[in-house]
């Protein structure tokens, strides 16, 4: 829990307890109303930030009426921000992240990166790439506490609270400020002992002849001809595997020849599990980016974390 929502309870549940009314310490209602729609419901904000639902409740009607309008759309279910909530949702998780950030730099000296960060990155891209550098990250930085999720889909950043995305392909969205972390290039791999086994392929056309590993992303490879003109070949193999992840231990396994994005296999052929092969053919792969809310001042535990993804992704 950050400090300003430990601010928050305790001015909650201060004004709770002694029945106050009046102006509302706006800082302190911020992350009690974050929390609310975060958890979608009184009660389950009130348990994760330790009061009692009169108190939540309490504060958000206070902040309502400070507000002038109406926060939530309450249903015997669940409530839901009103379009200004959303809006206001938004600008709350900015301001709550700035206040966090310069209290932290009073603290600790200008420029200190502390705090919650909460990212999302791709699966496999988190796995393979960012989770084993993780202690070098919390040994450069202390004072950062990082909320990982993990998802290969679509995310709305700023509507889902997401401090920080990690995302392939090409992205528009005028609300975020976008960062290209890397290309790299797409490669086509396969264990030493399956190229022993089988041999190893001169051009892309003699793979009809091998067991290719079709991905998610279905058994049209993509290549690039001697005139530099990309161009597909549909392969064949005993094997559909919808798991980045499955899909790389398959081929270091030696169960067949893969293609997919560098930075999947980047560790594997650091330590010759598998070997590139077909790379005069080889095409650009898609990007990576990072993705985070346009903002005039970037926090330093953020500009901490964009940094070291771009470190760690590097191609040479």
């Amino acid at each position: 829990m950050n400090r300003a929502t430990e601010q928050g309870k305790i001015v909650a549940g201060r004004e709770a307890q002694e029945g106050r009314g009046g102006a509302v310490d706006r800082f302190m209602a911020l992350s009690v109303f974050v929390r609310v729609v975060e958890q979608g419901g009184f009660t389950a904000a009130a348990s994760k930030l330790g009061l009692s639902p009169s108190a939540v409740t309490k504060t958000i009607a206070r902040l309502e009426d400070a507000l002038g309008t109406q926060l939530f759309t309450r249903t015997t279910r669940r409530l839901r921000p009103t379009d200004f909530g959303q809006e206001f949702y938004e600008r709350s998780l900015r301001i709550l992240a700035e206040l966090e950030d310069a209290e932290a730099a009073l603290r600790q000296g200008s420029g200190a990166a502390r705090g919650r960060l909460r990212a999302v990155l791709p699966l496999s891209f988190g796995r393979v790439t960012l989770a084993p550098e993780l202690p070098r990250f919390f040994a450069r930085y202390p004072g950062i506490t990082l909320e990982l999720h993990f998802s290969d889909g679509a995310v709305d950043l700023i509507a889902e609270g997401y401090d920080v995305a990690v995302r392939t392909g090409s992205i528009a969205d005028s609300r975020l400020t976008i960062r290209l972390l890397t290309r790299g290039r797409q490669v086509t791999v396969a264990s030493p002992g399956y190229l022993a086994r089988h041999g190893e392929p001169a051009t892309p056309d003699a793979l009809r002849e091998h067991n290719c590993l079709i991905s998610r992303f279905g058994p049209e490879w993509g290549f690039r001809g001697e005139d530099g003109r990309p161009f597909s070949l549909r392969v064949k193999g005993n094997a559909v595997i919808n798991s980045g992840d499955a899909l790389r231990e398959a081929a270091v396994a030696g169960t067949g020849i893969a293609q997919g994005t560098w930075w999947l296999y980047r560790k594997d052929l650091e330590r010759g599990d598998v070997r590139e092969i077909l790379q005069a053919y080889a095409p650009e792969g898609a990007p990576v980016s990072v993705l985070y809310p346009a903002q005039r001042h970037l926090p330093a535990k953020l500009r901490a974390f964009i940094d070291f993804l771009v470190e760690i992704t590097r191609t040479g």
